[in-house]
C-alpha cells in the first residue's frame, strides 16, 4: 500500500486529480451510492431542470461492467500515461496554461455532448488530451500493442481504430480529435505558423490560482519549428525549455 501511495503522489497535481476522480466517480455509481441516471449528461435534465453537475460527472463518469471494462481500464491508462507526459513535458511549470487547455477542450466537448445528445464525456475528453500531445511530439516514435511501431502524429488515429474493434464506436474518439485539433490550431499552428492573430489567452485568474513554477521534468518530444522558435523567444519565469525527444532514425 505504501508503494501504491507514493506512485499516487508521483502522478503530476492536475492529471492525479483527474484521474482520480474518473475512478471515484464510475465507483460510486457501480456502488450504487448515487444513481448512474444522475451522473450522465442529459440535455433536458441540464437545460430545464438546471441540474448543473451533469457536465463535470459526465466527464468522470463510465459504466464500468462486464462489456465496457477493458474500453474503460484501457482509456484510464490513457489518460493517467498521455495527461502525465503533457502535464510534465510541454506544460511543465506551467499547471494554469494546462489546466486551461482542459477547459477549453472540455467546454467544447460539452457543447458538442449537449448538441449531440452524449451521455459520457470521459472518452472525448481523454482523446482531445491525446491528440495535443501527439501533435506536440509527431516525429516521436511510439510502440503500440503487438510491438507495431510509428510516429506519434499517427496515434490518436490508431486509438480511434482500436477502441472501435474493443468498443464498437469512433464518434467519443472522432469528436475527441477534433477538438484537440482545434485547440492545437488555436493555440500553436495558426498564430505562430500562419502568423495570425492569438484566439486562446489563459485567464489571469488561473494563474493567480496556478501560478507558474520553475523546474520540473520536461523535454517530451519535439513541438513545431515555430513553436520551439517562439518559445525561445519569450523572456520571463514560467516559459517552457523543449526537449528533443525520440526522432525516427535515431538510436
Amino acid at each position: 500500500m505504501s508503494d501504491l501511495g507514493d506512485w499516487f503522489r508521483s502522478i503530476p497535481l492536475i492529471t492525479r486529480y483527474w484521474f482520480a476522480s474518473s475512478i471515484a466517480v464510475p465507483l460510486i455509481g457501480k456502488l450504487g451510492l448515487v444513481s448512474p441516471v444522475y451522473l450522465v449528461l442529459w440535455p433536458d435534465a441540464f437545460v430545464n431542470r438546471f441540474q448543473i453537475w451533469r457536465p463535470l460527472t459526465a466527464t468522470f463518469y463510465f459504466p464500468v461492467g462486464p462489456g465496457t471494462g477493458f474500453l474503460y481500464l484501457v482509456n484510464l491508462y490513457f489518460l493517467y500515461q498521455y495527461s502525465s507526459r503533457l502535464e510534465t513535458g510541454a506544460f511543465d511549470g506551467r499547471p494554469a496554461d494546462y489546466m486551461f487547455m482542459l477547459l477549453f477542450n472540455w467546454i467544447c466537448i460539452v457543447i458538442t455532448g449537449l448538441v449531440m445528445d452524449m451521455q459520457l464525456l470521459m472518452i472525448p475528453l481523454i482523446m482531445s488530451v491525446l491528440y495535443v500531445w501527439a501533435q506536440l511530439n509527431r516525429d516521436m516514435i511510439v510502440s503500440f500493442w503487438f510491438g507495431t511501431r510509428f510516429k506519434a502524429c499517427y496515434l490518436p488515429w490508431v486509438i480511434l481504430g482500436f477502441n472501435y474493434i474493443i468498443g464498437g464506436s469512433i464518434i467519443n474518439e472522432l469528436i475527441g480529435n477534433l477538438v484537440g485539433h482545434l485547440y492545437f490550431f488555436l493555440m500553436f499552428k495558426y498564430p505562430m505558423d500562419l502568423g495570425g492573430r492569438n484566439f486562446l489567452t489563459t485567464p489571469q485568474f488561473l494563474y493567480r490560482w496556478l501560478p507558474n513554477r520553475r523546474g520540473g521534468v520536461s523535454g517530451f518530444g519535439v513541438p513545431p519549428a515555430s513553436v520551439r522558435r517562439a518559445a525561445e523567444d519569450q523572456q520571463g519565469g514560467g516559459r517552457h525549455n523543449w526537449g528533443q525527444g525520440f526522432r525516427l532514425g535515431d538510436q
